[in-house]
């Protein structure tokens, strides 16, 4: 029994760090907005790496997603953008939260104020 219990030891995936958001820029354009945001993560290829964030208001409401398609191994940190972000009116705040493909989206977002 030591040793089934030993190889579930090494088998269960690891959690790693988050994505960490870098850095958050807005411009807003006519009706919506365009959010960059610059990520880092310890990507290691395919198997493990930041896949997306987004644009969140503070009550969780989901305003935009950027979904990434494949891994930034040898490009840390990088910036994606998003446009066509409908964001309300009046709205001073939003929060950035990212997402990996084995740990899902980060527990805590990042609050930005917009310009």
């Amino acid at each position: 029994m030591k040793h089934v219990a030993a190889f579930l030891l090494f088998t269960t995936p690891a959690l790693a760090d988050p994505p960490r958001i870098e850095a958050v820029e807005a411009s807003q354009g006519s009706g919506s907005w365009r959010i960059s945001v610059t990520l880092s993560h310890p990507d290691t290829g395919w198997d493990h790496y930041a896949d997306g964030w987004r644009v969140e208001l503070p009550d969780g409401t989901v305003l935009g997603t950027r979904e990434l398609l494949h891994p930034h191994v040898n490009e840390q940190p990088f910036t994606r953008s998003q446009s066509g972000i409908a964001i309300p009116e009046g709205t001073s705040q939003v929060m950035i939260r990212a997402k990996c493909s084995v740990d899902g989206w980060s527990a805590e977002p990042v609050a930005y104020s917009l310009p």
